[in-house]
Parts: C-alpha cells; sequence; structure tokens
C-alpha cells in the first residue's frame, strides 16, 4: 500500500511535538505516521500534532500507537483499515505509560483540554 514503510521504527514512546515543546506537552492518544515512522498525539489532544504532521508532510496513513488497537487511519480517503501490514517495533506505545500521559505533565482538569 502506498505511504506504508513497514521497516522505519517509530520516532519515540511518545508525542514527538508534544516532547520537543518548550514547555513539553501532554496527550491522550498516540498515532505513528505508517511512512517515517513519526509519533503524533490523536485529534483529541491538545496539540493534534499527528494530524499537522500529515498535512505539512502529505504522509496519508496514521497507525494507531495505542497497545492492542492495530487500525490505520487514511488522512486523504478519511477512512479506518482494521487491519495493515506489519510495521517495525515497537507497535504501540510503552505499557507503563498510562492515557493520558506522560502522568507527570497531565493536568488534573485534562478532560476539560481535549478536543471533541
Amino acid at each position: 500500500m502506498d505511504g506504508i514503510d513497514p521497516a522505519v521504527p517509530p520516532s519515540g514512546t511518545g508525542c514527538a511535538d508534544c516532547e520537543a515543546a518548550e514547555p513539553p506537552g501532554w496527550w491522550f492518544h498516540l498515532r505513528r505516521c505508517a511512512q517515517c515512522g513519526h509519533v503524533g498525539c490523536c485529534d483529541s489532544s491538545p496539540g493534534q500534532h499527528a494530524t499537522a504532521h500529515a498535512g505539512a508532510t502529505g504522509h496519508p496513513l496514521v497507525r494507531s500507537f495505542e497497545p492492542g488497537e492495530e487500525w490505520f487511519w487514511h488522512y486523504d480517503e478519511q477512512v479506518m483499515y482494521e487491519q495493515g501490514p506489519a510495521l517495525a517495533a515497537p507497535v504501540h506505545r510503552p505499557l507503563d505509560q498510562g492515557a493520558p500521559g506522560p502522568t507527570q505533565r497531565v493536568p488534573a482538569d485534562w478532560q476539560r483540554h481535549l478536543h471533541r
């Protein structure tokens, strides 16, 4: 499938853009670019970095980076695929890294900051 490079590992264990922000941000759920491995936060997260990455790079496919989720989302087609090719490990965030995360940066009123 175009837009997928199964050999590319994820960019890290959390949202690369939230981690690079000053001060660092937090995320609700994570998405992994299927083409370059960039890990960004979902559209419910304050930063919405996965969608921003897709728009800036033209990389149309992300895969959930959440434990137990294997679905892909195609931004251009606005279609979800329940399965796709296996990607390089790791295939989800660390199990001890909760959602939202990272725990020490999540505000007490985090639900008020989510996009719906």
